[in-house]
């Protein structure tokens, strides 16, 4: 039901925007989130946003470079990617919390659906 596209490779302090889709299902009534595992590593939250935008949430180390934000009349979340390091090298997901509320967001639990994932690739 989700879609993420937007990925690719780019080269470290460039930008790119991630965007995830629905199908079949709004996204209006749910926090939204973006993961990202790297080779070897656990699935770690980079950012959360509640339902109506007004909350979010920022791991530390992409605080004041990533922009979480949502258009619930195009069902559409996204991911505003600045400063890229190459340490922000990871397949990208984006998930639809299994709450209404804004309390739980964190751990992959948290999440019904996932979207496919996507690819970025930041070369030193």
């Amino acid at each position: 039901q989700l879609q993420a596209s937007g990925g690719g490779l780019v080269q470290a302090g460039a930008s790119l925007r991630l965007s995830c889709t629905t199908s079949g299902r709004a996204i209006s009534d749910r926090s939204m989130g973006w993961f990202r595992q790297a080779p070897g590593s656990e699935r770690e939250v980079v950012a959360a946003i509640s339902a109506g935008a007004k909350r979010s949430y920022y791991i530390d180390s992409v605080k004041g470079r990533f922009t979480i934000s949502r258009d619930n009349d195009k069902n559409t979340l996204y991911l505003q990617m600045n400063s890229l390091k190459p340490e922000d090298t990871a397949v990208y997901y984006c998930a639809m919390n299994r709450y209404i509320s804004f309390n739980a967001y964190q751990r992959p639990y948290d999440y019904e659906y996932w979207g496919q994932g996507t690819l970025v690739t930041v070369s030193s």
